[in-house]
């Protein structure tokens, strides 16, 4: 009797905020254009979660959707693993809060943490749970309100981030659907991309800018670009596979000169990337999650298709799935 030892994906779900703030509406705060954001990322507008909505509530929103592709009960589900920088409360988790909506008990919850990478990184840990025998279903969502953590008034960065949430559902099973999973960090990095403070290590002084993200653009789309190429070379190797083998890239949504940049180097074409940062910005662990949902959910990506899922954030961190979908 074979084992049940591949993580097959059996349903996507994604959740954007209603309110829409667009780059016209941002060149009224800050001095910017609306031309400028475009060029320079990509970027047309960012959904904002409303002041009481919490990043537990899009997590939901994705979480029922994937139920109601995958055509299963919650019951089922015997793992929950939330990426999250924006967690609703400094504890419990946001996977324990989800798990009350959701009316599961008993099984495992936790969040991860790695910022941009953190959906990658939570895809990586359940398949290990289902390679192991340990979870046999488990429920993976990236989910940020980063509009809670952006300084409004720095036109380098709030042009860049919004708010959303992507869920997968990865079953056991004895077809291969996830390949490998690689992830990394190199936290000497941490001051090109960082909140100041946090929890334990207090703000220095009451400015919003000890409080809200900050990035050292050119630094980070430097090493992005150099280090998604590089672990991309790294997962085909890890499977010997070649870069005509890879039907769709489902990458990070950050900044769509990275995603084209990394299309090409993998001989890709543009129409193979999967890009919709045009319409949320930048959400973080949320951003893989929703592209890879939309693409499911439009045909483009179909049964059988090898996908490479990627994603750089800060720490830096980073990483990269390949699936068999």
């Amino acid at each position: 009797m074979s084992q049940k030892n591949y993580s097959r994906i059996i349903g996507t779900g994604r959740y954007l905020p209603e309110k829409i703030v667009t780059n016209v509406d941002l060149e009224k705060k800050v001095d910017t254009s609306d031309a400028w954001i475009r060029e320079r990322t990509g970027i047309e507008q960012r959904h904002i979660a409303a002041d009481d909505q919490t990043t537990c509530d899009l997590a939901e929103q994705a979480s029922l959707k994937a139920l109601e592709m995958a055509e299963i009960e919650a019951s089922e589900i015997d793992l929950i693993i939330v990426a999250t920088t924006t967690p609703d409360k400094t504890f419990p988790s946001t996977a324990c809060l989800l798990q009350q909506r959701l009316a599961i008990h008993g099984c495992p919850a936790f969040d991860i943490q790695a910022v941009c990478s953190g959906f990658v990184y939570a895809l990586s840990v359940a398949d290990q749970f289902i390679k192991t025998g340990m979870a046999k279903c488990v429920l993976v969502v990236g989910s940020e309100t980063l509009s809670r953590i952006t300084n409004w008034s720095d036109r380098n960065t709030c042009v860049l981030f919004g708010d959303g949430a992507g869920a997968v559902l990865l079953q056991a099973s004895e077809e291969a659907g996830i390949l490998s999973t690689h992830i990394h960090a190199d936290g000497q990095y941490e001051d090109l991309l960082h909140v100041p403070s946090g929890v334990s290590k207090l703000p220095k002084t009451d400015s919003i800018e000890e409080r809200t993200m900050a990035m050292r653009g050119n630094e980070v789309f430097k090493m992005a670009v150099n280090t998604l190429s590089r672990i991309a070379k790294e997962t085909l190797d890890a499977n010997g596979l070649q870069k005509e083998d890879i039907d769709w890239l489902v990458p990070h949504q950050a900044n769509l000169r990275i995603i084209n940049g990394t299309a090409k180097k993998l001989k890709l074409s543009p129409e193979q990337a999967v890009v919709t940062v045009h319409k949320h910005a930048n959400t973080s662990s949320a951003s893989v999650p929703m592209a890879l949902d939309e693409a499911i959910r439009d045909g483009r990506i179909q049964r059988g298709h090898m996908l490479l899922l990627e994603a750089f954030g800060g720490g830096f961190t980073w990483g990269s799935a390949l699936i068999r979908y």
